[in-house]
């Protein structure tokens, strides 16, 4: 269960605090069309469990790495991912993955990571691909030359 949010100073009709220290994702803050949530790490984001890629058809999502490691994954692709790219996140900057791009993340057991997207973002307008055997190998073998580094 998450940690209880510290107490603010401020009184709470001016001023919400949130915390999220669980595993995955969860969504803290909905606000008219947009939604701020925390991704930590989780079993399903080891390198070794990426298994699919997803995209987002109506919004482009963002990320800020806060802690630990994350590899960003994204992938060109239509129907389908083809060539698959990975990109070494850096803490305090902006990545902007464009609204019909594949992607998915593996991160080491100490990262957070917050997300910026659309409010109406869901599963109905988010559809999943399959890695194939192949593609699972290349990932391995990208995430540890990458993390080598």
């Amino acid at each position: 269960m998450d940690a209880p949010n510290p107490a603010p100073l401020t009184p709470a009709h001016l001023l919400g605090v949130y915390r999220h220290q669980e595993p995955g994702y969860r969504p803290l803050v909905d606000f008219a069309s947009w939604r701020v949530a925390i991704l930590n790490f989780s079993q399903d984001l080891r390198v070794e469990n990426i298994k699919r890629l997803q995209r987002h058809n109506e919004t482009d999502e963002v990320f800020v790495l806060l802690a630990g490691r994350c590899l960003l994954l994204t992938a060109e692709g239509e129907e389908c991912a083809t060539r698959i790219h990975a990109e070494d996140l850096q803490a305090g900057l902006v990545y902007n993955v464009r609204r019909g791009v594949w992607h998915n993340h593996v991160l080491s057991p100490d990262a957070r990571v917050l997300v910026v997207e659309n409010r109406d973002t869901t599963y109905d307008n988010s559809p999943f691909t399959d890695l194939s055997a192949a593609q699972q190998a290349e990932l391995a073998r990208l995430c540890r030359r990458i993390w080598r580094q």
